[in-house]
């Protein structure tokens, strides 16, 4: 087995790293604000995909650019490092009133001058009746405003930023260059009928497109302009060299294809940057990045030896760090639903490629350095995914169980052996289902050639649908009725317990309509009013198609929402049948009124231990509780198949929907807006986490949670089922306990036909240390949901939730 180096990281990586880390309150940056807003004004009359590549075009021109820590991979997302934008497009109406509340967030705090303060308060008001989430309001019905107020069905993120989710055709830029893709527009521009009215619509996009291609390739050259002149002052020759290899390679790559590795990585990091700065979503993502970036490294490091594999990973260092400087801001309330401020920029690395037809290992040199990079830095970017195959040799496998015994919760693993199939059972070609690679967290699609949205599109909290179930369709938390039904466990009138699913199924089929209805004035708004041009440029067909991704550009196009509470779903309705129908340990009145009242009184906590303990709980291979989800599951799936995307028909395959455990760290927020459960959860604590068992009920071991996990359907989940665990240190001390861990992965993927799983190896200890003594422990990395955060950056209430959760040995 190879034995790889997960400490050595150099001076200039470390002390960059440790800058970024100690950044405790980042700025925000308003000038995008600024620029943006002086670009409307002035071309206001033009039609608004012309009018967002003019704003680009201004900001790229006009934005604050430097090159600081001595780093090799260059450009900037803000005026200083880590600072967030502000996107006055999509929303100002959280900013102007949370401004001066900014600083005292928990875990995703911001400083914000006077100055900047007069300069938003000067901008937003010209903003108003103009943002998406204005647009998506005034068009809202009041049972969908009800339903978002309550946040019975949370969508906010999709109104106040960009969609993202995807990962865009590197090997596009890579092989044509910057120039080669404004060939590309300007021929297809050639080739419009501007007296058809659809040639007419498109000129629009490609013009925009044109133009925003340009303007990114002049950005870049002011970074080479910039080396240079750092270049003619820089007293320390072997620092002067370098800001000229960084002029030379900016130089290059704003024009032509990249020739060595360090050029490539540079554009594909250029590509990232702006792909941000165009439209502030998330989970955009590199893709496979050790297939496409391969051929450079192979060239390079392996066959002209012009840099070392020192050097290669050193490069990847500062490409990792570059990722950690871009930031985000997000409402109050959207900041707790993603707690320590993550970006979800995926890197997929391993599974498998077709060869001759044939499906061949993948695993490369450069997976394994990229592998290597990541265990050295220990940082939460980029977000590692592997994908898992069962032709995946052990000495990888070891080499991953190597690094997530690092303890920073990377690498994920997707498996190969639902993913490709399952897609080509959708109607994606078998070439790019094995293309495929996760996006964010745990979701996936072809890197390219997907629209928007693989998953995140709105939230449903099952858990507080299951309480409206049992309470004649009321709400327990705002008391607000949606759909109403007789049964109710306080009138005591359910018969039996297939009357508290059929509750359930009506239930859960009115939420996933509502969802459905939201996403559409959502996506609708969006297409509208802020369209991502160099994104769609850089996805496969939307140049031929003269479309944006919104307007169906992307060859493919399913959409996933998210739902949150699954665990706390299953162990409520299997208590709920257990100790009320069965065995008629608690009368319905009985545990309706309990559940009001928190277990409050003289009873209420023998029968919240009742409920805790008399029944069985999901994730310790019970086939009754984990029949039951699978069971409420379906009637979810089932309502899903009725509705279309508003791609569907548009020119994409696909155009539908399927389900999604990625729920991020949505499980506190939306805990917080929860009463009590049947499952004896007291009201207003954190929900079960993604698809995993709700904290210290998973009891059997970890191979327990394995077996109930696998009796998912995960071939309809295909937006991700998500399962963190989290393992004492001392499991993973011998070689034998990771042989172990490699056994039981197989056995989880290509028995069970597992989706996902990650790791969090940090003892209980280490956390209540890092929560007392936070200044110790900037650098303590922790799996989160499908990502990693700074566990000293995360709100008190997310941390407890990590602490809680249930640490396994194997």
């Amino acid at each position: 087995m190879t034995k790889l180096n997960l400490t050595e990281i150099t001076p200039r990586i470390q002390a960059h790293k440790d800058a970024l880390i100690h950044i405790i309150k980042p700025h925000i940056c308003v000038e995008r604000a600024e620029h943006y807003t002086e670009s409307y004004k002035k071309h206001f009359a033009q039609p608004i995909v012309i009018r967002r590549a003019y704003a680009l075009v201004n900001h790229l021109a006009k934005k604050t650019i430097w090159i600081k820590h001595d780093e090799l991979i260059v450009g900037n997302q803000a005026s200083h490092p880590r600072a967030a934008p502000i996107f006055p497009e999509y929303t100002v109406g959280w900013i102007e009133k949370e401004i001066d509340e900014l600083g005292d967030r928990p875990g995703a705090g911001f400083e914000v001058s006077e100055r900047d303060k007069a300069v938003l308060h000067d901008i937003c008001p010209w903003w108003h009746g103009q943002t998406v989430l204005d647009r998506c309001y005034a068009l809202f019905t009041d049972e969908q405003k009800s339903l978002l107020d309550t946040v019975m069905i949370k969508a906010e993120g999709n109104m106040n930023a960009g969609d993202a989710h995807l990962a865009i055709n590197f090997p596009l830029i890579l092989e044509n260059g910057i120039d080669g893709i404004i060939a590309k527009i300007r021929e297809r521009r050639e080739r419009l009928d501007l007296t058809n009215l659809d040639d007419f619509y498109k000129s629009h996009f490609l013009k925009a497109s044109d133009m925003s291609m340009v303007a990114m390739s002049e950005y870049i050259e002011r970074y080479a302009k910039l080396a240079n002149k750092m270049a003619e002052t820089e007293t320390r020759d072997w620092r002067k060299k370098e800001l000229q290899g960084i002029a030379d390679n900016c130089h290059l790559i704003a024009h032509q294809p990249p020739k060595t590795y360090w050029q490539a990585l540079q554009l594909c990091y250029f590509v990232m940057l702006i792909l941000q700065i165009e439209s502030n979503g998330h989970s955009v993502s590199f893709g496979r990045l050790d297939q496409y970036l391969y051929p450079f490294y192979q060239k390079d490091v392996e066959q002209n030896k012009l840099i070392t594999r020192e050097n290669a990973i050193e490069l990847l260092h500062s490409c990792w760090l570059k990722l950690l400087e871009i930031n985000k801001i997000r409402s109050g309330s959207h900041s707790k639903a993603s707690a320590g401020s993550p970006m979800y920029q995926n890197v997929t690395i391993g599974g498998q490629k077709l060869v001759n037809g044939k499906p061949i290992d993948a695993v490369n040199s450069l997976s394994l350095a990229i592998l290597e990079s990541c265990g050295r830095l220990k940082s939460t970017q980029p977000n590692l995914s592997v994908r898992y195959h069962a032709g995946l040799s052990n000495e990888f496998l070891d080499a991953c169980v190597q690094v997530i015994r690092c303890g920073f919760g990377m690498p994920a693993f997707n498996n190969d052996e639902i993913v490709i199939p399952e897609f080509i059972k959708l109607g994606v070609e078998p070439q790019d289902a094995y293309d495929y690679s996760a996006i964010g967290c745990i979701e996936t699609a072809v890197p390219g050639k997907w629209g928007y949205r693989c998953t995140g599109m709105s939230f449903i909290n099952f858990t507080r649908v299951v309480l409206a179930a049992l309470e004649g369709g009321k709400d327990a938390t705002s008391g607000a009725v949606f759909l109403a039904q007789e049964k109710a466990l306080s009138k005591g009138n359910f018969t039996n317990f297939n009357e508290v699913m059929q509750s359930w199924d009506k239930q859960i089929r009115y939420y996933t309509r509502k969802s459905i209805e939201i996403e559409y004035v959502i996506d609708t708004m969006l297409e509208e009013n802020a369209h991502d041009i160099i994104c769609s440029v850089l996805v496969d067909d939307c140049i031929e198609r003269g479309k944006t991704l919104k307007q169906g550009g992307a060859k493919y196009d399913w959409v996933s929402g998210l739902q949150v509470g699954l665990a706390n779903t299953a162990n409520s309705l299997e208590a709920v049948k257990k100790l009320v129908f069965e065995q008629g340990m608690i009368s319905q009145q009985e545990l309706a009124e309990s559940l009001a009242s928190n277990f409050d009184g003289l009873n209420g906590e023998q029968l919240r231990q009742r409920l805790l303990n008399g029944a069985p709980k999901y994730g310790n291979d019970n086939d009754e509780v984990d029949q039951l989800l699978v069971d409420a599951y379906h009637s979810y799936i089932d309502e899903l198949k009725n509705y279309k995307n508003p791609r569907y028909g548009r020119g994409p395959i696909g155009g539908t929907y399927y389900a999604g455990t990625s729920s991020i760290s949505a499980n506190v927020p939306f805990g917080a807006q929860t009463a009590a459960t049947p499952d004896g959860r007291k009201a207003w604590t954190p929900l079960a986490e993604g698809a995993s068992p709700s904290s210290g009920t998973d009891t059997l071991g970890p191979t327990a949670v394995f077996n109930s996990i696998g009796k998912l359907p995960t071939d309809k989940i295909l937006g991700g089922v998500l399962l963190n665990q989290k393992l004492n240190p001392s499991t993973l001390d011998h070689i034998q306990d990771r042989q172990k861990l490699m056994l039981m992965l197989r056995t989880f993927f290509e028995v069970h036909k597992g989706w996902h799983v990650q790791y969090n190896v940090v003892s209980r200890e280490t956390l209540l240390a890092a929560k007392t003594n936070p200044d110790q422990y900037r650098d303590l990395v922790v799996r989160v949901a499908g990502y990693s955060a700074f566990f000293t950056a995360l709100s008190p209430e997310a941390q407890d939730d990590i602490i809680a959760r249930t640490e396994h040995v194997i």
